[in-house]
């Protein structure tokens, strides 16, 4: 693939495919990820619709048949050979059986994918054909020609059809005039036999080195891909979780306590337990996620997918006006006759000026603006502790002008049980067994806990025994209509965060919990304050302890009291005044407010529901990260606005140069083998150009 039009030439014909539902294709990671019903159709027809598109394809993996591969061969000469790579594979360690498809030069490869994999059985084949003489090579310029007739085919024009027109052109007019003068003995004409192999060869070299550039905007992917373990081992003691977490400092690890496949063990010992395994590891699923942004299309790419789609044809019209342009006057004699270089004529010399816009514009740079962009930043996301899922999530944080805070486990230190909507459900149990160490966890009476029920953003309610117990905030003694008497409604006031406990509708105690403040909060708020950033805390607290912690860290607008689809109802009630928000939460009653939210920044160390709700993950739980996310958006966004202005400037100067704009005035032309290593470099650049992105630092002034 050269271009986004490429790209969305594959999509439409694997959409044609019966039985695909869903097929993404990533022009920069030059990968597709398929979602296909298997009773309808397989990995074979969805290979032969990319190539009957006019592009070549390799299976990777397949999540219905994950332990096996298949590879399409080229350059196979004869069945013998095709059998002789069957052999081969056949003794490779962790292939358990290999089939062949002479016709169709396809090997089907099973194996075990605890002792090899797709890459090692690819690398392997490309070795053996590498090292054989019995493989031909393929003509260095057919790729061009044969994907530029399959895209005639299917109406839609590319890079490989402006570099065929043009190499073809200067071919077959060097095969006229090589005829011309062996058949007349005046003909003095100038061939360009040297124009079409310099062109092709300064094309493959932008490419190759476009490739090596393009390699290095996945590292962050690979990198992570790395760090997973060959072996499990019994961890002993603190972990060094930095690869996750980026903090060096080594975690201690208690009875219960969650481990990382991939983490590093210190010291101690240690017993753990695997609970999730393969793909579901916290490891490969950080990976899942930033594949899944790379692949996505941002929404500020559309522009360069809508000039893709016409950029082509207007080529195309703007050599044939160039040539046109040079050649009737040059025959009418409205230039000096001098202009027009030694064993040239008029039509040569507007000739080699069509050509040279031919291959000069470069739908490629304009391509590769936004992927390799959304590439680097996501990778590079991902090694500070940042998960961005998706294009356009990162695209949205950079307009972010609002950021609504939860308060409790994510302003404050507080965490929410597994099991449980409610924070301080452990600390309240973890009191009372420590105040009552022989008190049992069961209503002395032999009466049961039974009709339990979660009020969100409340409390809980249950009956032990036959009577009827509430525990939660003022609003759920409210909704009961149980009476707060001025004893409870001053302990309100002097606690930070309190739990009144009724039994059959009469309050007979309080629970008080204090949840420290986080503590680089009020920093982060300062921060997003001198960054023109409006900060707001939305909790189901009571607001005599939300407008405390407000103060404490700096938030001026707090709306307390509030249940989880009521956060969203202020989340929704931002937006309508304009404002582009995002909402910071870790609890399952942030879930409906994350995805209210323009951008949705969950905690790390919240709930799985949270998380898959969230458009970001902050993978350290470390408020500061909020600023990392948005810092890195605005960074990215205005890299892809540069290879935008880069990408379509070439052009624009570029085409006007080639169509000898300045040769009447100056003398200076582009010869077309100039021009192909131009279109070249314009590539290159774009993709340095977002690599850039890999020096980008979390903002000093709040850095460790």
């Amino acid at each position: 693939m050269s271009c986004t039009s490429c790209s969305e030439s594959i999509e439409s014909s694997l959409l044609t495919v019966e039985g695909v539902k869903k097929a993404v294709v990533g022009l920069a990671l030059e990968e597709a990820k398929i979602n296909y019903d298997p009773n309808i159709t397989n990995t074979t027809r969805i290979i032969k619709a990319v190539v009957d598109a006019g592009f070549g394809a390799d299976l990777v993996e397949s999540e219905n048949d994950a332990n096996k591969v298949h590879v399409k061969l080229e350059g196979i000469i004869s069945a013998q050979d095709m059998n002789s790579i069957m052999q081969s594979l056949e003794l490779l360690n962790g292939v358990n059986n290999v089939e062949i498809d002479i016709q169709e030069a396809i090997v089907i490869v099973t194996y075990d994918r605890d002792l090899t994999g797709p890459r090692s059985i690819l690398s392997f084949i490309q070795d053996s054909c590498t090292g054989s003489n019995r493989y031909q090579a393929i003509p260095i310029g057919r790729r061009f020609y044969v994907g530029s007739y399959r895209a005639l085919r299917r109406r839609s024009a590319n890079m490989d059809v402006l570099v065929a027109l043009g190499t073809n052109a200067a071919y077959f007019y060097s095969v006229y005039t090589v005829i011309k003068a062996t058949l007349s003995d005046k003909f003095e004409g100038q061939d360009f036999f040297e124009t079409s192999t310099m062109l092709i060869s300064f094309i493959l070299l932008g490419k190759y080195l476009e490739s090596m550039a393009k390699g290095k905007t996945s590292d962050a992917l690979a990198k992570l891909t790395g760090l997973a373990p060959d072996a499990a081992c019994l961890l002993t003691g603190y972990v060094n979780e930095s690869m996750i977490t980026g903090e060096a400092t080594p975690v201690a690890k208690n009875v219960g306590d969650r481990v990382i496949g991939g983490t590093v063990n210190e010291n101690g010992c240690l017993l753990i337990k695997a609970t999730h395994v393969g793909s579901e590891t916290a490891l490969s699923q950080i990976v899942q996620i930033v594949e899944a942004a790379q692949l996505a299309r941002a929404p500020v790419q559309k522009l360069a997918d809508q000039i893709s789609k016409f950029f082509v044809p207007a080529v195309v019209v703007a050599a044939v006006v160039t040539w046109l342009g040079w050649f009737i006057p040059g025959v009418a004699g409205m230039y000096p006759k001098s202009w027009i270089p030694k064993a040239m004529d008029e039509f040569e010399l507007a000739l080699q000026f069509g050509i040279s816009v031919l291959v000069v514009a470069c739908p490629c740079a304009l391509g590769l603006a936004t992927p390799t962009a959304i590439m680097v930043a996501t990778g590079k996301g991902a090694s500070q502790g940042v998960l961005i899922k998706g294009g356009n999530a990162l695209e949205k944080a950079h307009k972010v002008n609002t950021v609504v805070f939860d308060k409790t486990g994510t302003l404050t230190v507080g965490k929410p049980e597994a099991n449980s909507e409610h924070p301080i459900a452990k600390a309240v149990v973890e009191h009372a067994k420590n105040r009552l160490p022989n008190h049992k966890t069961q209503p002395s009476n032999g009466s049961t806990v039974k009709d339990f029920e979660v009020h969100p953003g409340a409390g809980v309610g249950c009956k032990v025994g036959a009577k009827t117990v509430l525990i939660g905030n003022k609003r759920l003694m409210r909704s009961f209509n149980i009476p707060i008497g001025l004893e409870a409604e001053n302990y309100l006031l002097d606690n930070e965060k309190l739990a009144l406990v009724a039994i059959d509708n009469k309050i007979v105690g309080a629970v008080a919990v204090t949840d420290p403040v986080k503590p680089e909060a009020a920093r982060v708020v300062s921060y997003l304050q001198a960054m023109n950033i409006r900060t707001v805390m939305v909790t189901g607290d009571n607001r005599s302890t939300a407008t405390a912690i407000a103060t404490e860290i700096g938030i001026e607008n707090v709306f307390a009291e509030t249940d989880p689809l009521g956060k969203a109802e202020k989340i929704k009630e931002l937006q309508a005044k304009g404002m582009i928000v995002a909402m910071v939460g870790d609890g399952i009653n942030d879930s409906p407010a994350l995805v209210a939210a323009n951008v949705g920044m969950a905690i790390g160390a919240g709930t799985d529901v949270a998380i898959e709700a969230a458009d970001v993950v902050l993978i350290k739980s470390c408020l500061e990260d909020v600023i990392t996310a948005i810092d890195l958006s605005k960074k990215t966004i205005w890299r892809i606005r540069v290879n935008y202005v880069w990408a379509l400037g070439y052009n624009v100067l570029g085409v006007p140069v080639a169509a000898g704009i300045l040769f009447p005035f100056v003398g200076v032309r582009l010869p077309p083998w100039l021009a192909g290593a131009c279109m070249a470099a314009s590539s290159v650049s774009v993709v340095c150009s977002s690599l850039l992105l890999q020096t980008c630092k979390k903002p000093f002034a709040y850095s460790r």
